[in-house]
């Protein structure tokens, strides 16, 4: 229930800002690369965790159909790549725990509105794959190392906003559910 509350949050305040429009920053033809670091992770926190790659992700945009919405609208797909890894200690006192990892690969979709000359806001999906990694480190008493992995389905729905400094050059910032709850970056028009 949390998920669906969250999406149709962010689907209104889409909506409503988008009564506001202005010109278009992003067409058919662009294309935009994003890199980017997560702020907060949803992967691998809690008690006895502790960072040791924070989320960071790349994706390039391709615009793929202008002039929806009024001539306002537009529409793209990028490729994705997203990666993060966590260590976690079983005690403070013992050397022992495992390494995790966390690298997701999908597509995204996204519907652009443009509410001024040099803000390009948006709304998307992500569908992809994560590559879960798990290995344990130190002595467990045992002597035996376990290694584990889990992969599965991966999916993220986002709402972003790209501002532009020059034509080619920009800064982005994007709320989710990704490999971070936020990603912070820059955007470069190729």
């Amino acid at each position: 229930m949390k998920k669906i509350t969250f999406l149709f949050i962010f689907i209104s305040l889409f909506l409503t800002l988008s009564v506001f429009g202005q010109e278009t920053t992003f067409n058919k033809g662009d294309k935009v690369l994003n890199i980017g670091i997560g702020l907060g992770g949803r992967y691998y926190s809690g008690t006895g965790y502790s960072t040791t790659v924070p989320p960071i992700s790349a994706s390039l945009e391709f615009g793929v159909a202008d002039g929806l919405a009024g001539g306002k609208g537009s529409f793209g797909v990028a490729p994705y790549i997203g990666y993060t890894a966590s260590k976690y200690k079983y005690s403070p006192n013992v050397d022992w725990g495992y390494n995790y990892s966390s690298t997701v690969v999908g597509l995204r979709g996204a519907f652009h509105y443009a509410l001024a000359s040099k803000l390009d806001t948006y709304l998307g999906l992500m569908l992809g794959y994560n590559i879960v990694s798990a290995k344990e480190y130190g002595a467990n008493g045992t002597g035996i190392v376990y290694s584990a992995s889990s992969s599965g389905f991966a999916w993220d729905g986002f709402l972003g906003a790209r501002y532009y400094f020059t034509p080619k050059f920009g800064a982005f910032l994007e709320l989710g559910y990704g490999i971070g709850y936020g990603n912070l970056g820059v955007a470069i028009k190729l």
